[in-house]
């Protein structure tokens, strides 16, 4: 910079030449730093193929990008390291007060990251919030809303943004770690005028054509393996028997991906009231009205 061009700039501005030398350095840092992130991330697009890949590689060089521009603004700004540690030694009381909450989210980034309660395509639970992990950011992560007023754990279409705090006080269930698996339920509740063992057998002949790779399914995941101390235990269908003031309830317990709740759902339902439709031994019971009169009882069998 010229000394003509400082002077003019500093009537104008007030700032003095070494000021005006960091705000270039500066404006020329962050512009260069945007320019190589743009770069690299159309290299990465022409060399990686995977979207999750492509994903992770982009949000690696944005850190990478942010990291380097904190290092070389803290280079510009202050003469030597020392110098910046002082500053910040005397502003730390003041920051941990008044950004708590962001260093929550911070901390709270790199658990998510070193811990990996969850990853990338995940589906969790965390703060009431159901959904699939389609974002982690250095202050919070994203998840397509799952549940809420649509059925069986389908999607909403809403992202719900978490901050990262959350994962210190609230408790995060995760829908795909450890086994790829959860386990749903189908009451089927019938008549106590029906012959149920034969209803308990129809059931138990269709939970094991439809859920042919239980094993495998429940078995624990082989990069898990080490991380978690499960217990396999009954990993076939199984249907229990117990009795219901309007009947017997047969309640078919099987494995499920948790993405497919909904389909595997319905495909049992709809074998079922095939299967007992062939049988006239076999009625379903449902709330029923009795009326009695002088002559005798009325109304619905």
């Amino acid at each position: 910079m010229t000394e003509e061009v400082a002077a003019f700039v500093e009537r104008f501005t007030g700032m003095g030449t070494d000021m005006q030398t960091r705000v270039l350095l500066t404006l020329a840092s962050i512009a260069g730093l945007w320019v190589a992130r743009r770069v690299a991330g159309r290299v990465l697009k022409r060399r990686v193929q995977d979207p999750k890949s492509l994903f992770l590689w982009r949000r690696t060089a944005s850190y990478i990008a942010v990291i380097t521009g904190l290092v070389m603004l803290a280079r510009i700004w202050f003469h030597s390291f020392s110098g910046l540690a002082t500053f910040l030694g005397l502003a730390s009381a003041g920051i941990a007060i008044a950004l708590r909450e962001i260093i929550a989210n911070i901390a709270g980034w790199f658990y998510i990251i070193l811990r990996r309660p969850f990853v990338l395509g995940d589906r969790i639970e965390v703060a009431g919030v159901r959904g699939d992990v389609v974002d982690i950011r250095v202050l919070g992560f994203s998840l397509m809303e799952v549940g809420r007023w649509v059925a069986a754990d389908q999607s909403t279409g809403r992202i719900v943004h978490v901050p990262n705090g959350k994962v210190f006080s609230e408790h995060v269930a995760n829908y795909s770690s450890g086994t790829n698996h959860i386990w749903e339920e189908v009451p089927v509740l019938i008549t106590f005028e029906s012959d149920w063992r034969k209803a308990k057998g129809i059931m138990e002949d269709i939970m094991s054509g439809i859920v042919q790779d239980a094993t495998e399914l429940t078995s624990v995941r082989s990069d898990e393996a080490g991380r978690y101390l499960i217990y396999q235990g009954i990993s076939t269908p199984i249907v229990y028997t117990s009795v219901e003031s309007s009947g017997v309830l047969l309640t078919a317990r099987f494995p499920v991906r948790p993405r497919q709740r909904r389909g595997s759902v319905q495909n049992v339902w709809e074998t079922l009231l095939d299967a007992f439709a062939e049988h006239d031994d076999i009625d379903f019971a449902y709330p029923t009205t009795r009326f009695y009169t002088l002559d005798g009882p009325s109304g619905p069998p």
